[in-house]
């Protein structure tokens, strides 16, 4: 077992303040709620919410009670930054999913969009299963392998990234469903896309310029690996 090396992409997206970042961005995102059961005053939690973009999406369309969480106090601060200037009442928390100090059952819907790759999986979806209501609902945009790699390329991956560990289809569903979810529907849909939002710091390292050339070069060389799927289940 391999130490994955601390990883630019991460520093890279916060210092760039890159809003929809994960596969198909806030439309794909706007596409799901649609299909969710989202009234006015639901608690919602943005699991990894980032600069705060759809957490201020569902605030405002939805009128519903956010809280976004992030480990990264630099995204936690351009999040705050954000609602500032929209006027918007969401609540927002520096730390790890994995674990938490918010109350059990606190939350009608969560979801997380391309962020459970960079933590530990189990303790995370633990921690979201003990988070939920009892019927809550819970979205994941997820980085899911079409097949298991050869250790090198794996790690390659996951170096460059900073992914926790690489997980195919049947991965994730095993650990949904050891967590206690059910009635779990995979989908995969590659027709939505969205335009990058920035959100700019003013002082940018200057190996953080190369990380989206070398995203680009990821893509190329491994493109028919790095896939995505939609999970969307039930407590």
């Amino acid at each position: 077992m391999f130490i994955i090396q601390s990883s630019n992409y991460l520093q890279f997206l916060a210092k760039f303040g890159i809003g929809g970042a994960h596969p198909g961005g806030i439309n794909l995102s706007k596409a799901l709620f649609e299909h969710e059961n989202i009234q006015r005053g639901v608690d919602i939690l943005d699991v990894g919410c980032g600069t705060g973009q759809t957490a201020a999406y569902l605030a405002s369309f939805y009128q519903a009670n956010v809280t976004g969480i992030d480990v990264h106090p630099l995204m936690i601060e351009k999040a705050r930054q954000r609602m500032q200037k929209t006027h918007l009442a969401v609540n927002l928390i520096e730390g790890s999913i994995e674990q938490t100090s918010i109350e059990k059952e606190s939350f009608d819907f969560i979801l997380a969009e391309s962020v459970l790759a960079f933590v530990n999986q189990q303790r995370a979806l633990q921690e979201i299963f003990r988070l939920l209501k009892k019927g809550g609902r819970f979205i994941a945009i997820e980085f899911t392998l079409p097949a298991t790699l050869p250790s090198q390329l794996a790690q390659e991956i996951q170096q460059f990234y900073g992914f926790e560990s690489l997980l195919t289809k049947k991965d994730w569903v095993t650990l949904l469903q050891q967590a206690g979810f059910h009635n779990i529907r995979i989908q995969k849909n590659k027709s939505i896309s969205s335009q990058h939002e920035f959100h700019f710091s003013q002082h940018i390292e200057p190996e953080l310029l190369d990380v989206m050339d070398e995203h680009m070069t990821m893509n190329e060389k491994y493109g028919k690996y790095l896939d995505y799927r939609i999970y969307s289940c039930t407590k």
